[in-house]
């Protein structure tokens, strides 16, 4: 009996020893063996791996894309104005041992790596303008000053990939440098976001809105200066037209007056009698009244001629 206590206890004693001495390394991780704080070895192929029970420690780090969301912080730009900046860092642990020695863990790591990107996104937004950093081409306005366009265009992207592309440039060289060398590779620096400080927002707003309506003023007016030389010209043409048209008109009427007076001539030419009859009648329909009215004439009117005797002559031979 007391042997078998003593094999149950030998192998719950080698089970937790055998337990204790095995770990897995998983595919997205670094293991790193530490023996009394001192680094053994590092294991970077996944599987089944072995360390002294109780001796040796393991810690483990991601091997994968890791993200840092950097606080906000305020910077000036080139003109001393002041933008709030949003951004985001990617890093992969490229040498565990490496960090480890210098980070300890990804906690210790956020907030060093964190503190470089900003150093060096306050370094870039310091030597950039304000419609650079926070996109948008800029646009003169009447006053000689730029206006910030929010429309997002192609060469906006272009602009800020540059300035990230700076910060990623100068964080990489802080990170492997002799004196802060992390072990690591920041693949990655993007700005979320860069607007004005709550405290100038609506300043800013108001100075936008203003310029933009002085901008307005100034195409409203000449809009108008436009219309009033278009409707003048057209004016011109107008009266240039009418008097053109009066002028043939004129003419027209005074040639179909000659004309007129000539037939008449001739007319009167070869029928005197006829034509006084004719114009006799004319008369007649515009002069007298309608039926039943009483007209007085003069017995010498030459209106009274034809009335009496429509044929003199006639009358004479009967």
């Amino acid at each position: 009996m007391r042997k078998l206590q003593l094999l149950i206890g030998a192998l719950v004693i080698a089970g937790f020893f055998g337990i204790q001495a095995l770990f897995i390394v998983d595919e997205t991780e670094y293991a790193a063996i530490v023996r009394f704080g001192a680094i053994q070895r590092i294991e970077k192929t996944p599987g089944l791996k072995v360390k002294i029970p109780l001796i040796e420690t393991v810690q483990k780090f991601d091997n994968r894309l890791l993200r840092i969301d950097v606080r906000t912080e305020s910077m000036p730009d080139q003109d001393q104005q002041f933008l709030e900046i949003d951004a985001y860092v990617r890093y992969k642990i490229m040498d565990p041992q490496r960090f480890l020695l210098t980070l300890r863990d990804e906690l210790t790591a956020q907030s060093r790596i964190g503190n470089i990107v900003i150093s060096e996104i306050r370094r870039v937004v310091a030597a950039n303008e304000q419609t650079t950093i926070i996109g948008g081409v800029p646009e003169k306005q009447l006053d000689g000053t730029t206006l910030v366009k929010p429309k997002k265009t192609e060469t906006d992207v272009a602009t800020r990939e540059f300035i990230t592309r700076e910060v990623l440039i100068g964080a990489n060289a802080a990170v492997k440098s002799n004196e802060n060398n992390f072990g690591i590779d920041i693949t990655d620096v993007r700005i979320k976001a860069a607007d004005f400080p709550l405290s100038v927002e609506q300043s800013v707003y108001t100075r936008m809105r203003t310029e933009r309506q002085v901008q307005a003023q100034k195409l409203r007016a000449e809009g108008e200066e436009q219309s009033l030389t278009l409707r003048a010209g057209v004016d011109r043409q107008i009266t240039v037209i009418r008097a053109t048209a009066e002028k043939t008109a004129n003419e027209l009427r005074g040639a179909g007056e000659a004309e007129a007076i000539t037939i008449f001539a001739s007319a009167l030419e070869q029928d005197p009698e006829f034509y006084a009859f004719t114009r006799s009648l004319e008369a007649y329909k515009k002069t007298l009244p309608g039926d039943n009215t009483t007209v007085v004439l003069s017995s010498d009117s030459d209106l009274l001629k034809y009335l009496e005797t429509p044929n003199p002559e006639a009358s004479t031979e009967k």
